[in-house]
């Protein structure tokens, strides 16, 4: 079977003969080239067309990132696999943006390189456990908000006024002078809006309520929320 190609770019000799001793076991991956800045990565990625290319962010000449884009430009083939010392969230996230297949660090890259390049080769994302955690943990907090905010949007224009006013301390009485309705009316928007929410404490939906940004929006009082259309003074059960 044909060996995986490999081009390391990364600007220290010593981080390539390191990797080259770490690969030099794997029968089933070559070492066909190394680039010491970003400008000889992007010109040898053209030139051999590797495989897979094991990209350092801090390049001299042109940086890991703008080589990145540059090599997916020429080659889109190839896949790119970031070894790094910066693992920071932004780093990260500009890399996917600009098409990686994979992130390590480079203080787990004994642990994970061989596996890793394989994995992308196949057409398979890597990331070093850290990261791979913390992407998890982000998809999970987008998610989130994207329920919140799909589930806000399923209120009427009088539940979201009586949220708000939960969270601000109301009690059924208290909300019914505020609006303007009975107390039996506050009773019924209330039992609505936690079946819909599927809150049914007032501290959850207090939190709710905080996260999608209501008790600021009240703070100076009932005629701000009221329902758009809706004649301040007569309002509608």
């Amino acid at each position: 079977m044909k060996p995986i190609s490999v081009l390391l770019a990364d600007d220290h000799t010593v981080v390539r003969q390191g990797l080259r001793a770490l690969l030099a076991a794997e029968e089933d991956i070559e070492i066909v080239g190394e680039a010491s800045t970003g400008w000889q990565a992007v010109r040898l990625a053209k030139e051999l067309q590797p495989e897979v290319i094991l990209m350092d962010l801090a390049m001299p000449a042109l940086n890991g990132l703008d080589a990145t884009k540059q090599i997916l430009g020429d080659t889109p083939a190839t896949k790119v696999l970031v070894l790094t010392s910066y693992s920071n969230d932004e780093y990260v996230r500009q890399m996917i943006e600009a098409g990686v297949a994979g992130y390590l660090s480079k203080q787990t890259a004994a642990q994970d390189l061989v596996k890793a390049i394989r994995e992308t080769h196949k057409g398979n994302a890597f990331f070093s456990p850290s990261i791979a955690r913390r992407l998890c943990d982000q998809s999970r907090g987008k998610l989130g908000q994207r329920v919140l905010g799909a589930r806000s949007n399923e209120l009427t224009g009088r539940e979201t006024q009586v949220l708000s006013l939960i969270a601000r301390g109301f009690a059924n009485k208290q909300m019914a002078a505020e609006l303007g309705i009975s107390v039996k009316t506050v009773e019924k928007h209330r039992q609505h809006l936690m079946k819909k929410l599927g809150i049914h404490d007032v501290a959850g939906l207090t939190r709710f309520a905080a996260e999608k940004g209501m008790i600021e929006a009240v703070a100076t009082g009932v005629p701000t929320i009221r329902t758009e259309g809706e004649p301040v003074g007569h309002p509608s059960e």
